[in-house]
């Protein structure tokens, strides 16, 4: 039997969703993708939801793309299924909260830049590793760019560098960064607000602000994945991503 990687629980009218794929940290394995997807249109079927919780189990919220599953030529709708997920994450009609109490790099910014709110502990860092592996991150600059001003999407864009959650909320990519000891209860307090909000409410409130970011994604959503399913089927970042698992291998 397969092992589950995403979980659903409901309780009181909060879906919680949690990513548990240790074995990769959370990459974006076809699996994880397509439970992911699931658990979400089950959290929108669900009356009983007034709004969704995204987090992780474990240190990382999400490594990016799944680079074993990439090299082995296996993850060639992987950038379409990013795009629909962004796309979910917009559209569901009920307000979407990240938790990130884990490091998030590369495709798993993505996730984050689709969410309604994202609240962030202090020491969670980011980072677009793409440009370092002859990538780009294409598909999830749908959700990225309405996110980041210009010269910041520049910055993080081209340089693959590591920065850390106050500039992550400095720069708009996240909602709120808080003290680590604090994440859990400011989540608390922002779901139980949020759940006081009527279905119709919420729904047509989200409409009023994704609608610009779903008709990017709507517009440039198949184009941007099929650069990104390009750039990785292309020998450079072929060559990169065998590098990067071989050095992992042997850390």
């Amino acid at each position: 039997m397969t092992t589950e990687l995403v979980h659903l629980t409901v309780a009181g009218g909060i879906a919680t969703i949690t990513l548990d794929s240790p074995h990769n940290r959370n990459a974006l394995s076809r699996q994880l993708m397509t439970e992911l997807g699931e658990r979400l249109t089950a959290a929108e079927q669900d009356a009983e939801v007034r709004a969704v919780l995204l987090r992780s189990g474990g240190r990382v919220f999400c490594s990016g793309a799944d680079l074993s599953e990439a090299q082995q030529g296996l993850a060639g709708d992987g950038p379409r299924a990013i795009v629909g997920l962004q796309r979910q994450i917009a559209t569901l009609p009920k307000p979407v909260v990240v938790e990130l109490a884990g490091q998030v790099r590369a495709g798993g910014l993505g996730l984050v830049g689709a969410a309604d709110i994202v609240i962030a502990a202090d020491w969670v860092t980011f980072a677009l590793t793409e440009v370092r592996l002859g990538l780009a991150p294409s598909a999830i600059s749908l959700s990225l760019l309405p996110r980041l001003t210009p010269r910041a999407a520049a910055d993080v864009f081209l340089s693959g560098r590591t920065f850390g959650a106050p500039e992550a909320a400095a720069i708009g990519l996240i909602t709120r960064c808080v003290p680590d000891g604090e994440l859990a209860a400011t989540v608390a307090e922002t779901l139980a607000e949020l759940v006081k909000g009527s279905p119709q409410g919420l729904a047509e409130t989200k409409r009023l602000l994704t609608g610009d970011l779903v008709s990017r994604i709507d517009r440039d959503g198949e184009q941007a994945a099929q650069r990104s399913a390009a750039l990785f089927a292309s020998p450079e970042a072929q060559q990169a991503m065998q590098a990067f698992l071989t050095r992992r291998k042997t850390a």
